[in-house]
């Protein structure tokens, strides 16, 4: 598990914001050294933290309107097998293992309902699936983020020993 402290927050607001932005951008953003950024990058990369810099896709702009999760009861054994399964169809966008009466939740996008339907028909129909239950997405209030949650954790620990916070408690 990584340390993080108020200081890697703040770079990882700025990511989240834009993770195009530069070095030198961040490290004027910040107030600290390009040196400083770069090495907080790069620790925050090799240990995981930041897993990759991908475009936030708005599904819905290219078609994709019909937003769902599907909660699915497995039998026992089955669910590895599933799992595998239903990451193989384009459509399928996020698959958890969840707790509860069913196992796993899927999140899907089609263009329609009549294609979600097939694909729901598909999904169902695999070997030791038990039971569905289907959610259509209206909006997306929150879409993901983590930033907050780092936050919170990272809440009370400065900016590192090297650099104290800034005045006003950070960005």
């Amino acid at each position: 598990m990584l340390s993080i402290d108020e200081l890697d927050v703040e770079l990882l607001k700025l990511l989240e914001r834009d993770a195009r932005q530069g070095v030198a951008s961040l490290s004027t953003t910040l107030g600290i050294s390009r040196n400083t950024v770069q090495s907080r990058i790069r620790r925050l990369e090799e240990g995981g933290l930041i897993a990759g810099y991908r475009p936030q896709i708005d599904l819905a702009q290219a078609g994709l309107v019909v937003q769902a999760f599907l909660a699915l009861e497995t039998e026992q054994g089955s669910l590895t097998r599933i799992a595998r399964e239903v990451t193989e169809i384009p459509q399928v966008i996020e698959v958890h293992t969840v707790t509860g009466r069913e196992d796993l939740l899927v999140r899907v996008a089609t263009a329609t309902q009549p294609e979600l339907l097939e694909l729901i028909e598909t999904i169902v129909g695999y070997p030791g699936v038990i039971h569905s239950t289907t959610w259509l997405t209206l909006t997306e209030p929150l879409p993901r983020r983590a930033v907050p949650a780092l936050a919170e954790l990272a809440k009370g620990t400065g900016w590192g020993r090297s650099t104290p916070p800034r005045a006003g408690g950070g960005g």
